[in-house]
């Protein structure tokens, strides 16, 4: 079993940066693929980023060069570095967790974290 925390969201104007953090606990990242996804109000909850136990990563293309998505498995933690946020990247964010190889599908992570919002202001 493994407990996900995150952290770092927050309010800030279009075209500036946040950091999110996810940090695991029970069991450690080893073996497990990590995913940041969002889920805006009337949204479904989509794939931002994931990145696997080889670092191998993946990006959804709304993201893609501005969000960049790593991993500290000594210290149980995955990070998200959000640059030139927009507007439309205002969602709550979560960090989820899967034993295996990269997938890109809220179905195929059965651990979640409570999430933490980012709100980005025109």
């Amino acid at each position: 079993q493994v407990q996900l925390t995150e952290s770092g969201g927050g309010v800030v104007q279009t075209g500036e940066s946040l950091t999110l953090t996810c940090t695991a606990s029970g069991t450690g990242l080893s073996g497990r693929c990590m995913g940041w996804f969002r889920q805006a109000p009337g949204k479904e909850r989509e794939v931002v980023a994931t990145i696997d136990e080889n670092g191998h990563t993946s990006y959804a293309d709304s993201v893609n060069g501005r969000f960049t998505i790593s991993r500290d498995i000594a210290e149980n933690t995955v990070y998200l570095q959000m640059n030139d946020l927009k507007p439309e990247d205002t969602a709550m964010y979560y960090c989820a967790a899967r034993l295996g190889g990269l997938r890109s599908g809220p179905e195929d992570f059965p651990y979640w974290g409570q999430g933490t919002q980012v709100t980005v202001s025109s």
